[in-house]
């Protein structure tokens, strides 16, 4: 590459990061949202690293060096134009095999085994997958952003890792068994660790064609992550076959790409169009009040908000209503011990007792005053009173049903909280960041419950399901367990300002109701507001930026599927075989065996 090419390079990313990010603090200044600068500033960085490694970094002008940054920017690019909300899903099924290409030819080079080398290349590529598919996130909190995508794209290397180093202690046969057991079991493991981040968990990327994966009752997402990895895998084979080996690819291969790809979707979509509804129908009405939250939701006096609320309610429930679904936090500063001290609370009750038999499920930002000698949970905050007392106290971010001439409240806690913004993950072990977690309050921001609630009624159960707990499937699956025969989400999309992440976040609703073959109805304060049958079908979509409210029949289902009895099956199998694989390759790589 010419000098003039890589001097081109680093100024254009330079000019592209340092300009994009004048505009992001322009705007914030401005108090006006983002958009999509983010991303130019991720790219630009990403053009000015490229560029100066091609500068100063040893052995940067080979053409092998070009060859495999080309192949893994192939792979993050074709793995995000595979995620939603984009319609081109089925490039999953080659996402990898460009990556998968590098990895042989590095290992098969004179350098042999190199896991530098392959952690470069696999880091570009996923560091491009993160970048365009989730810059959005940095619209939340720049800088926690940030380091959301770089550490995410570190995180997701080390499955790759392990494949590298596994192929040259286990026979030709098993290598591809590997790829996919540590890749599965790195997804399952990143949901259920205090840094977790499963957004990009493969299985997510059918949600944008539900009619393809209603298998996904018996599989969960971890069946869709199993049927991308093993296509993948098929099509690196005969991609050695062609490129690297120089042979003619077999009708056998093809055949089994084919009927990998095809059986499973032709199945679903059978499914999809012989499948009916189960339960008796309940009439609800999904309320989107649309305040902007990073300026104007918190500001807005909620005597304001509460009268936008009603408005839109009164609108659009009758007399047959049993249902009607607020979004996340919709009101706050709400003591749970004295919940009618609150104007909302009673404007609230207020409107559910005008009719008959309604319900009225929300979100609410609370907290609890800790009586003296209470025992304090690992979230207590400590504050000094007015009268130079200490108060311990805890904040929530909850869900409570309204029923109408009932004076109970029913109450659920979000417990599986966002890292960084609603808890300080590991907090126990990093002490040298207690600056950080003190200026956020403490160790954990929120409280939380142990097990999932479920708010009854007369002829139904609800699942009150708030923001992130949605896009964990088996997670969801215990309201389910609990007796939910129909799903609410209550959640707050605005954070990320129109980009793809509150279409994301919609989509993945739809592979939960699927899961578990559970109605929903969901209601967003700023974002997409709908309803979703049992088959995960999106109907009456409310888009973002708009006040509104919709009404439709939502069936209850009692029946549990084999996903909800028996959750992700397919990830602990893949535990358990990655165990046995890394022990093969611990044992063999100790005592110098190698590769059969």
């Amino acid at each position: 590459m010419s000098r003039r090419i890589r001097l081109s390079m680093i100024f254009l990313g330079l000019v592209t990061t340092l300009g994009s990010a004048w505009r992001i603090w322009q705007l914030w200044e401005q108090e006006m949202l983002w958009g999509r600068w983010p991303l130019l500033f991720y790219l630009g960085a990403w053009l000015s690293l490229v560029g100066l490694r091609a500068s100063f970094g040893a052995n940067s002008n080979s053409v092998k060096h070009w060859r495999w940054l080309g192949l893994s920017v192939a792979s993050g690019v074709a793995l995000s134009l595979g995620f939603p909300p984009l319609p081109t899903t089925f490039l999953m099924f080659i996402g990898f095999v460009p990556l998968l290409l590098v990895e042989r030819e590095v290992s098969e080079s004179a350098s042999g085994h190199d896991r530098r080398r392959v952690l470069r290349y696999a880091y570009n590529a996923f560091f491009i997958w993160n970048v365009l598919t989730t810059y959005w996130v940095t619209n939340t909190a720049f800088i926690a952003g940030v380091v959301a995508i770089l550490a995410n794209g570190l995180l997701m290397c080390i499955p790759f890792l392990l494949y590298h180093q596994s192929r040259f202690a286990i026979s030709r046969n098993l290598q591809g068994l590997a790829f996919i057991v540590y890749w599965i079991t790195f997804e399952y493991l990143h949901m259920h660790w205090q840094l977790s981040w499963p957004w990009l968990t493969l299985g997510n990327a059918w949600s944008e064609f539900p009619s393809l994966v209603q298998w996904y009752e018996y599989s969960g997402v971890f069946g869709g992550s199993l049927w991308i990895l093993w296509a993948n895998l098929l099509f690196f084979r005969m991609a050695e076959q062609k490129w690297l080996e120089k042979q003619s690819i077999a009708k056998s291969a093809l055949g089994q790409v084919a009927a990998l790809i095809l059986l499973p979707a032709l199945v679903s979509l059978f499914w999809y169009a012989s499948y009916e509804e189960t339960g008796e129908t309940v009439e609800t009405v999904v309320v989107q009040p649309n305040f902007e939250p990073h300026y104007q939701k918190f500001k807005v006096a909620q005597a304001d908000q509460l009268r936008r609320f009603l408005q839109l309610s009164e609108g659009a429930v009758t007399d047959s209503t049993y249902y009607i679904v607020y979004p996340e936090t919709s009101f706050g500063r709400i003591d749970t011990s004295r919940m009618m001290s609150s104007s909302a609370v009673r404007g609230l009750r207020q409107f559910v007792d005008k009719y008959s038999n309604l319900h009225l499920v929300t979100g609410l930002s609370t907290h609890k005053i800790y009586k003296e000698g209470e025992p304090l949970s690992p979230a207590h905050r400590v504050v000094e009173g007015r009268d130079g007392k200490t108060v311990y106290w805890e904040s929530y971010n909850s869900a409570h049903q309204f029923t109408s001439g009932e004076p109970k409240i029913d109450l659920y806690l979000k417990s599986r909280l966002v890292p960084g913004a609603e808890f300080f993950p590991y907090y126990d072990y990093l002490f040298f960041l207690s600056p950080i977690a003190d200026a956020l309050d403490g160790a954990l921001i929120l409280g939380t419950q142990e097990e999932r609630s479920v708010f009854p009624s007369e002829r139904a159960s609800i699942g009150p399901i708030i923001c992130y707990e949605s896009i964990y499937g088996e997670y969801v699956t215990e309201y389910v367990r609990k007796g939910a025969s129909i799903l609410f989400i209550g959640t707050n999309d605005g954070w990320w300002d129109d980009t793809g992440g509150h279409k994301q976040h919609l989509r993945f609703a739809s592979l939960r109701a699927i899961e578990c073959r559970r109605s929903i109805a969901r209601s967003a304060n700023t974002g997409i507001s709908a309803l979703i049958n049992q088959r995960g079908d999106i109907l009456q979509p409310i888009q973002y930026g708009e006040t509104a409210a919709i009404r439709g029949d939502l069936h209850l289902n009692t029946k549990n599927t084999f996903y909800v009895i028996w959750g992700d099956l397919i990830a602990r199998l893949a535990i358990f075989a990655s165990i046995i694989l890394l022990l093969n390759t611990f044992v063999r790589s100790f005592v110098g065996g190698k590769r059969g």
